[in-house]
């Protein structure tokens, strides 16, 4: 696959932002490359492309397909196997999402709500650290929930709720937000 210097700076981009976001540089960038190409690639020519080895390529790929981001694909007349990735910019960041409270989210939850347990009879842990603790199991949680809320909506929904940004705010009864603040949820 020929890159253009648009698509490259692309690329390179994506590398550099998948760093920030704990997910390496090449599998990032493999991303990238396979978001751009209009046809499924092989392993060998991503390889090429983007100038790594080979090696390096089939481990991030695997990375990539157990994120769901990536699928095998097969082309009439090549024995390869080819790789797609969803072209859908929603699907694609829903899954990452997902992926991300699944690998993070959870198990946080998991382990707070454990903490949360144990500081019932643990008597050496201060009050104010087992206030805190149990304050950010009900932030995880809720943001757990909103998620799942989310992700259940239509995206015509979603979308139009993006757009609305801030100004949704004015759609709450400022009733809702106090007693919110009163029951100490928000």
């Amino acid at each position: 696959m020929k890159l253009t210097p648009l698509m490259e700076r692309y690329v390179l981009h994506w590398g550099e932002m998948g760093t920030r976001w704990g997910v390496s540089r090449t599998v990032s960038q493999i991303h990238a490359l396979l978001y751009l190409s209009s046809t499924p690639l092989p392993a060998d020519e991503i390889a090429e492309t983007l100038g790594v080895a080979r090696s390096n390529v089939s481990t991030s790929l695997k990375e990539l397909q157990a994120w769901g981001l990536v699928t095998m694909a097969h082309v009439l007349g090549d024995r390869r196997d080819h790789f797609a990735t969803k072209g859908d910019t929603w699907a694609m960041l829903t899954t990452i999402v997902e992926q991300r409270k699944r690998r993070e989210l959870e198990p946080t939850l998991s382990l707070l709500r454990q903490c949360v347990l144990e500081a019932e009879h643990d008597r050496e842990t201060p009050a104010a650290s087992k206030a805190r603790i149990e304050e950010m199991l009900k932030f995880v949680a809720t943001l757990a929930e909103w998620f799942d809320d989310v992700k259940a909506l239509p995206r015509p929904t979603l979308v139009a709720l993006m757009k609305l940004g801030a100004k949704i705010a004015q759609l709450v009864p400022k009733s809702v937000v106090r007693k919110l603040q009163t029951t100490g949820t928000a």
